[in-house]
């Protein structure tokens, strides 16, 4: 936990809109939608379709969200400032709190319900969803080595004294007020471990909420390794830009 030397924040009362940046999730996109819909804290669904080139937008509206496109692609954190700017324009006199989903997580989107009422509650600024270990199709296991969640984890706690079991977790519930703090957010894959840095370090509460849900894992083979390449540099130059490099070997 963040912020823990604070006094409680107040709560507010209001609704949830769900912003779910996605590229080429034809296959899954819709279930997602379909699950968020069943959260009763949210009202508002916008997928950002970020420069699909298949029929991701359409099924995303037919399933019921409010979609806006990117015409190229221009990555997640772009999508998840789209995602929030289109909430903006619809809010009334209160902001609504923003739930970030992964659009690949079908029906198990449902799951991620425990994340939104801390937020609600006033209990937290930001919720991080931590992931039941996620298998492949095929049964194998998921994920690689664990070297960028160590150096994600690592560079997080050298910059607020907090270290979270999942930096990585691409599924969070967060305030307005916490999310437009830590604009202008981090390109590519370190805008989650640069979220959790920039909130930490300005005192915003964040915890660790255990969420089911499952998404489209990636393996130990050639394309799973240099994913996870690609992640490395940019949690790297995330950190780097924040000045939180681990000066030390990262914790395991």
């Amino acid at each position: 936990m963040s912020g823990t030397d604070l006094p409680p924040v107040e709560p507010v009362q209001s609704a949830v809109a769900c912003v779910i940046p996605a590229k080429d999730e034809v296959d899954r996109i819709a279930a997602t939608v379909d699950a968020v819909h069943k959260l009763a804290e949210v009202d508002l669904v916008v997928v950002v379709d970020d420069g699909s080139t298949d029929g991701t937008a359409e099924a995303a509206e037919r399933a019921g969200a409010v979609v806006v496109r990117h015409e190229k692609n221009r990555g997640k954190a772009a999508a998840m400032e789209t995602g929030a700017a289109a909430v903006a324009e619809r809010d009334g006199a209160r902001a609504r709190h923003l739930l970030f989903l992964d659009a690949d997580l079908a029906d198990s989107a449902i799951g991620a319900e425990p994340l939104i009422e801390p937020v609600l509650s006033g209990q937290a600024d930001m919720t991080i969803g931590t992931l039941p270990a996620q298998v492949r199709a095929d049964g194998s296991k998921a994920g690689g080595h664990g070297f960028v969640v160590r150096l994600a984890r690592s560079g997080i706690e050298q910059a607020t004294g907090w270290a979270p079991e999942q930096p990585l977790s691409g599924q969070r519930c967060l305030t307005r007020t916490a999310f437009e703090a830590a604009l202008p957010l981090a390109g590519g894959f370190g805008v989650e471990t640069a979220l959790s840095v920039d909130l930490g370090r300005k005192g915003f509460r964040i915890i660790e909420v255990p969420i089911d849900v499952r998404h489209r894992a990636t393996g130990t083979d050639l394309r799973g390794q240099l994913h996870r390449g690609r992640q490395f540099l940019h949690v790297r130059r995330a950190l780097a830009a924040r000045s939180a490099l681990p000066s030390r070997k990262p914790v395991q």
